[in-house]
């Protein structure tokens, strides 16, 4: 079963307490979506290996340590996930960037592709696959499925509010991709928003309706 993890460091909680309100404004929404999106990526690129690199500094000559080469990818299923992008791309300046286009038939509530553009090593390449809700899941699995017919093989989806039934839907599709969020909350309504939540993201990023 695939790990599931909620990143509960202080500073995250706080902006995503901000991020809820229905008071904020579209341009403070994409901050701190950015924002938080950035302090995930600690907790996602946790395990990325090192290796030792001589160097020197001003005084002496040492054994460092750097990323041991391992080429990351982000990819964000459009279009709230383009929110996130460039939070985690700022630690990671070096990562390529994929897309997924995706939207949700309201009546079935299922998600439905419409663009894929990826980096032509994608298969290489450790792959963030990025999303600010996992819901009933739909869009994340699918995002997964999209990566895999590619040949890719180590995958982590990020988020930043989840719903159990995404959860569970999740792992059920995909027991070997782990998920990382920044909260889990109690459940979908009727017509599948997350309850609590934060509404629509998108919605919310761009400033549509």
């Amino acid at each position: 079963m695939s790990k599931f993890q909620v990143v509960e460091h202080p500073l995250i909680q706080h902006k995503l307490s901000i991020l809820r309100r229905k008071e904020t404004s579209s341009k403070e929404f994409r901050e701190l979506v950015d924002e938080i999106g950035m302090l995930m990526a600690y907790e996602v690129s946790r395990d990325l290996p090192l290796e030792d690199v001589e160097i020197d500094t001003p005084v002496a000559h040492m054994t460092a340590q750097r990323l041991a080469g391992k080429k990351l990818a982000i990819v964000p299923i459009l279009r709230a996930g383009i929110g996130m992008v460039d939070g985690i791309y700022k630690l990671i300046p070096a990562a390529r960037v994929g897309h997924i286009g995706m939207y949700r038939d309201e009546e079935t509530l299922k998600p439905v592709e419409y663009l894929v553009k990826m980096p032509t090593d994608i298969a290489e390449r450790q792959v963030f696959l990025v999303d600010p809700m996992l819901a009933t899941g739909g869009s994340a699995i699918l995002g997964v499925d999209v990566l895999k017919k590619r040949g890719v093989k180590n995958i982590k989806f990020v988020c930043l509010v989840a719903a159990p039934e995404g959860v569970k839907a999740f792992q059920k599709a995909h027991p070997d991709v782990d998920m990382y969020a920044a909260a889990l909350d109690d459940h979908l309504n009727e017509q599948g928003y997350i309850i609590p939540g934060l509404g629509d993201a998108g919605d919310r990023l761009f400033g549509t309706k």
